[in-house]
């Protein structure tokens, strides 16, 4: 799976942005998605991960209620939504997915060592 991630740039806090993850090479229906970030001299942390039916999400505390993750499968892609957007939301976003399904097509992964496939990063700056 090769995976593009796009939609970052620059935004005034309280603004929004939508980032898009698409995906070739194979299927990825039956897998399930994550976005992460990593900010200037931090680790790279999850912001959000969706099941691979779609029916299940997880948020970072430091998103939940701002940002919303979403997959279009017929369209290969997966999203993040982020809206009032904080300048602390500054950091580079990476899309990803795992090599294999989990065992329950509702199950999310939120460890990053159990993804495989990732997106080249996309830059959001959220300025004060």
């Amino acid at each position: 799976v090769q995976l593009q991630a796009s939609g970052g740039g620059l935004v005034r806090a309280g603004g929004s942005l939508r980032l898009s993850c698409t995906a070739s090479g194979r299927t990825f229906s039956n897998l399930p998605v994550g976005w992460f970030r990593q900010a200037p001299g931090k680790e790279r942390e999850i912001v959000a991960a969706i099941s691979a039916d779609g029916g299940t999400t997880y948020y970072a505390d430091s998103v939940k209620g701002r940002f919303t993750i979403s997959r279009d499968d017929n369209r290969a892609a997966f999203y993040l939504h982020m809206n009032s957007l904080k300048p602390e939301d500054t950091a580079d976003y990476y899309c990803a997915t795992t090599r294999t399904p989990t065992y329950y097509i509702t199950d999310v992964v939120t460890g990053q060592g159990r993804y495989y496939y990732w997106g080249q990063g996309t830059q959001v700056t959220v300025s004060s």
